[in-house]
């Protein structure tokens, strides 16, 4: 139940420089243990798990560790030779500055960028010619990595200041609080992420034998949504998931446990442009699919554990929620 879902957005999005080199959408996907149904429902979800292995199969077809949204491809074990070279350094900020060494030196598609001012750390990346990434992904995905990977190799949750995007705010932009650090900034002349100045002292702890392991995992490390959201419909969320969802309270309810009115609620979680209504479903839906993609159980009972009394009710109300029926996920 630990595992997360995301928006079906990140299927088309990471496969596309894979399919412009021309290779079979149905080949990535039957690897990654992807239904292929998945492709074309927007409303549909998938797990870190299944990304992952996404990002494995584009890896190993394309043989391009930039998943062919850049101009120019990188050999697979690129990002390997840099942690590895990245362990001589005492510290974070050694750490840093290694890597956008690294980068700058072994390819030319990316430009990394370190610029430090009295109390904070701007560190930032320019894709050359980011017509190749047209969803952002690939520039996301680097973020992603250098945030998870400095937080891995000081063993700390590191507190960053802000995340800087050179784009606007996209149509899934309830998937970034759970995944970037700090304040999230869209239309910046840059993108990149800021930290204080003094946590570039922190010291790194991991070995040669970790960062093996780390590797093996990647890019499942990397993908892991280690935040916690502090919105309030992310609040309700967590409180609605801790009571059960066989019989889930009312709006009411919830309100008086979180100190307030319904009315407050219902307003607060509008301006968060969600509904307490909304806020159900997407659980009942995440939760179902967990259960269907990880767990021995059938349909028939996963319906009754997520507050359906019947199949055929629940039957209707997924395929509402995701576009297809639940058997397109399950493993049974």
């Amino acid at each position: 139940m630990k595992k997360k879902l995301v928006s079906n957005h990140y299927i088309q999005a990471t496969i596309s420089g894979a399919l412009k080199a021309g290779f079979s959408a149905e080949a990535l996907l039957i690897q990654a243990a992807i239904p292929l149904e998945l492709r074309n429902k927007p409303r549909a979800r998938i797990t870190e798990v299944q990304l992952a292995n996404l990002i494995r199969s584009v890896w190993s077809k394309t043989g391009d560790e930039f998943m062919g949204l850049t101009a120019n491809p990188c050999h697979l074990g690129v990002f390997e030779l840099m942690a590895e070279s990245v362990l001589q350094a005492k510290t974070l900020g050694g750490m840093l500055h290694q890597s956008a060494r690294f980068y700058n030196r072994v390819q030319n598609d990316i430009e990394f960028a370190i610029n430090q001012h009295n109390d904070s750390v701007d560190f930032t990346l320019t894709l050359r010619d980011p017509k190749h990434d047209p969803d952002h992904l690939f520039q996301e995905f680097l973020l992603l990595m250098w945030q998870r990977f400095s937080c891995w190799l000081v063993n700390e949750k590191i507190a960053f200041l802000h995340t800087r995007f050179n784009y606007p705010e996209p149509a899934h932009i309830d998937e970034y609080p759970p995944m970037f650090g700090g304040q999230l900034l869209f239309e910046q002349p840059t993108s990149g992420f800021t930290l204080h100045s003094k946590l570039l002292n922190l010291p790194i702890v991991r070995d040669q034998n970790e960062l093996s392991t780390f590797l093996l995992q990647s890019p499942l490390e990397i993908l892991r949504r280690v935040g916690q959201d502090s919105s309030l419909h992310s609040q309700v969320r967590r409180l609605l998931f801790k009571q059960g969802l066989e019989h889930l309270p009312t709006l009411e309810q919830i309100a008086d446990s979180m100190h307030m009115t319904a009315r407050t609620l219902r307003r607060k979680l509008k301006d968060e442009g969600v509904s307490y209504q909304q806020i159900k479903d997407r659980l009942r839906c995440d939760t179902a699919i967990r259960l269907l993609t990880e767990e021995s159980l059938s349909i028939a009972d996963i319906s009754l554990l997520i507050g359906f009394t019947e199949q055929a009710a629940f039957c209707r109300a997924f395929k509402n929620w995701t576009g297809v029926a639940p058997s397109v996920y399950s493993t049974h």
